[in-house]
């Protein structure tokens, strides 16, 4: 029997901010205003890991780059029934649904930090209290609104991302969270990755 070719797929710096980005958010999420200190210092951490991830996306390896799982909403779409039919090709980094997911991701955390320094800075601190500062707290109740919202939609996201994470991974019987920790995954075999 043939020992499977494994290839690299994942690099270190990706690796280390999706698990950076996991226990970052985790904390800021768990912690809330009970210590306030360190979710604040979350969200920063979350902030700078989202700004080095958007570099990343464009001078990153390859499949680390944003243009290796940019897709159609056609595609996406036609990936998504493939799933549901259990007949999903594999690929061999991000597919069309995760592509999209990491977009959203990105986009919902970015969104929940930024309404977070909104709300830090209409209560006296951080770097936009210039701005918000003396604000009302209309204003500050709504900005704790939007910041709650995007925390827990990100949170939802998250939980739709593990669940493809493990379909995916039953589909193609591929650990993709294990290929997240040591970077590999199963080389291509003619039709076997796109």
């Amino acid at each position: 029997m043939q020992q499977e070719q494994q290839v690299r797929v994942w690099d270190p710096f990706v690796r280390i901010f999706h698990w950076g980005l996991v226990a970052a958010f985790a904390v800021a999420y768990v912690t809330e205003e009970d210590v306030l200190d360190l979710h604040v210092l979350a969200g920063y951490v979350v902030l700078g890991l989202i700004a080095l991830r958007l570099v990343w996306g464009l001078i990153g390896t390859r499949h680390a780059r944003f243009s290796d799982f940019t897709y159609s909403p056609a595609h996406i779409r036609a990936y998504l029934i493939d799933t549901l039919y259990l007949r999903a090709k594999r690929y061999l980094g991000h597919n069309p649904a995760g592509g999209a997911m990491i977009f959203l991701l990105l986009f919902s955390l970015l969104l929940t930090v930024l309404s977070g320094l909104a709300v830090y800075g209409a209560e006296g601190s951080g770097p936009l209290v210039a701005w918000l500062a003396g604000s009302g707290e209309h204003v500050e109740h709504t900005l704790e609104e939007v910041h709650e919202f995007f925390a827990n939609f990100t949170l939802f996201l998250v939980f739709v991302h593990v669940a493809g994470v493990i379909v995916e991974s039953l589909i193609h019987r591929e650990n993709l969270a294990a290929a997240m920790v040591h970077g590999y995954k199963r080389g291509t075999t003619g039709e076997d990755a796109v």
